[in-house]
């Protein structure tokens, strides 16, 4: 392959992967939002399940309805995520993951597993540099 072939070829990849290095990359906002807390634990906690707000709230613990609500509203804006209202008094809205969510849940089940796998290793090493300060 000739150089400006090549060079053709890396822009090209470049271009369709995104540059999250690169401060003013928009993949850097999906990065963002995608890997919060909340996300993360909304794309668990759907798995393979609609809920309901007040469900989901529940299943995930310890966040607030303005946080969650936030994160759903992003989610749904970046398409990881279906709001489903029904026209019922009063009002059901359910939530699950579009094919995208699904893609990404995938994604980052391996990285929670990795974390409970070595949570006991990362909370002794927390606790070792702690009591060397």
């Amino acid at each position: 392959m000739e150089k400006s072939d090549q060079m053709a070829a890396s822009l090209c990849d470049r271009l369709q992967r995104g540059e999250l290095l690169n401060r003013d990359c928009p993949s850097r906002e999906v990065l963002k939002r995608l890997t919060s807390r909340w996300s993360l634990l909304i794309l668990l906690a759907l798995e393979d399940d609609t809920l309901r707000f007040g469900e989901l709230r529940r299943r995930i613990g310890g966040v607030s309805e303005r946080m969650l609500a936030q994160t759903l509203r992003f989610m749904e804006e970046d398409g990881f995520v279906a709001r489903i209202a029904y026209e019922v008094i009063p009002p059901h809205v359910e939530y699950r993951l579009t094919g995208l969510g699904h893609e990404a849940r995938d994604r980052i089940t391996g990285l929670a597993d990795w974390i409970e796998t070595n949570l006991h290793q990362i909370m002794d090493n927390r606790r070792h540099s702690s009591t060397e300060e």
